[in-house]
């Protein structure tokens, strides 16, 4: 049992993070793979990234950063439109996120012939969160039953208690109901859903 638990209501650092999922262009409106209502995050995530920012505690923000001929591209057989190709404006964040000073940019799917939804996937941050102290992932971003899904996923099985921001999420919803479907399974799973702002 965790000696110094997170405590149970607002973030404290340093056992708190705050990640901002994949809140790039391609998944805005306008964009390639833009999820419905994917701009919607934007003012609930960037008050609790200020909330997080003004109490010390860690804020990241991860991003789609694939290479042109990434396996997830439908010229490749995968099942998305190409999107978020590094360097690319569809790849830059949303000009209204408003990222703190010291966030820290999480690059994933960087590489041609792997998947990475997760923020998790091979970019070492279990290991770098761990070093930090922090005992507590908050999550907001795009999207519910992909990214946030697998992101909340990879930090669970990292030992880090969850709590997803519902006001701050938005599903591509494939399948009605995909969203609501990746919350309730998150839930049974052991994720805190919290609802509101700061």
């Amino acid at each position: 049992m965790d000696p110094h638990p997170p405590a149970p209501g607002g973030p404290s650092a340093p056992a708190d993070a705050l990640i901002a999922v994949d809140v790039q262009n391609d998944f805005l409106p306008g964009g390639s793979l833009a999820v419905p209502g994917g701009g919607e995050v934007l003012a609930p995530l960037n008050a609790w990234l200020a909330a997080f920012a003004a109490r010390g505690c860690a804020t990241l923000a991860s991003r789609d950063w694939h290479p042109p001929d990434h396996c997830s591209f439908r010229a490749r057989g995968g099942p998305w439109p190409a999107h978020c190709v590094a360097g690319t404006d569809g790849a830059a964040f949303a000009p209204g996120l408003v990222l703190p000073h010291g966030c820290e940019v999480v690059d994933k799917g960087t590489h041609a012939g792997a998947e990475a939804y997760s923020a998790f996937d091979g970019t070492g941050l279990a290991q770098r969160l761990r070093a930090r102290g922090v005992r507590r992932l908050w999550i907001g971003g795009l999207a519910t039953d992909y990214c946030v899904l697998a992101t909340a996923r990879g930090a669970l099985a990292a030992g880090l208690a969850v709590v997803v921001l519902t006001d701050a999420v938005r599903a591509v919803e494939v399948a009605p109901g995909d969203g609501a479907r990746a919350l309730a399974a998150l839930a049974a799973e052991g994720a805190t859903l919290r609802a509101g702002r700061p």
